[in-house]
């Protein structure tokens, strides 16, 4: 539920959905970034979900901190979203060439290989937001068993595709970048398209994700 809406500098304001990071307090946020993107708000420039605040930019010789903020108190939100959330399909290949951090997952946890892995396949996976880099998804949550935290010394370079996991969440990495992330495998699909204008992103929040694990022979193969 929506606790406090207040200014953040002068052209942006910030929904506040209090400080739990689950799937419940995510809901709220994703439907109103829904509802606001289906109002389509002159002076609206972005609306950024994470995983319980939205953060809303404005043009200010458009519209004003009080408009937006009207304009979210009389939102009316459906009780439950009536339409089934996105499943989407994800290869990965777990290859040693791919699967960067698995011998350290497997000593710091002191967990076997193979058990990391089906637990990590085992479980359907939920998008509560994308960011950091563009259309990067942050999907939880990781079974108990196999959270850890970042690397202690985070890499200057994670391969695109990269498939990662800390604490609570898994993500992937849509662009090559710096990241502290446990790698555990990569997928060969293309994640974030930017030449899709209309929808660029493959996983966007509220959609839920599931892994299947492909040979290095498919992966190569993928994109031929």
């Amino acid at each position: 539920m929506l606790k406090n809406i207040s200014n953040l500098g002068d052209s942006a304001l910030y929904c506040d959905f209090g400080n739990e990071i689950n799937k419940e307090t995510n809901s709220y946020v994703i439907r109103y970034f829904k509802n606001l993107q289906k109002l389509n708000l002159k002076g609206i420039t972005n609306l950024t979900p994470s995983y319980n605040k939205l953060i809303i930019s404005y043009d200010l010789s458009i519209i004003n901190f009080q408009d937006i903020k009207k304009k979210i108190k009389d939102l009316k939100l459906k009780e439950k979203e009536t339409k089934e959330a996105k499943i989407i399909k994800i290869p990965i290949c777990l290859d040693e060439e791919f699967s960067l951090d698995l011998n350290r997952l497997s000593k710091k946890l002191k967990i076997e290989k193979d058990n990391i892995i089906q637990s990590f396949l085992n479980k359907e996976y939920f998008c509560y937001m994308t960011g950091f880099i563009a259309g990067m998804p942050f999907l939880g949550d990781t079974r108990e068993n196999i959270r850890l935290n970042r690397l202690e010394t985070p890499r200057v370079k994670v391969p695109k595709g990269s498939i990662g996991i800390t604490e609570q969440f898994c993500n992937i990495y849509t662009y090559e970048s710096p990241g502290g992330w446990n790698i555990i495998g990569n997928t060969p699909v293309k994640i974030f398209d930017k030449s899709n204008q209309e929808n660029p992103a493959l996983i966007n929040p509220g959609d839920r994700v599931i892994f299947y694990r492909i040979s290095k022979q498919e992966y190569q193969k993928y994109n031929e």
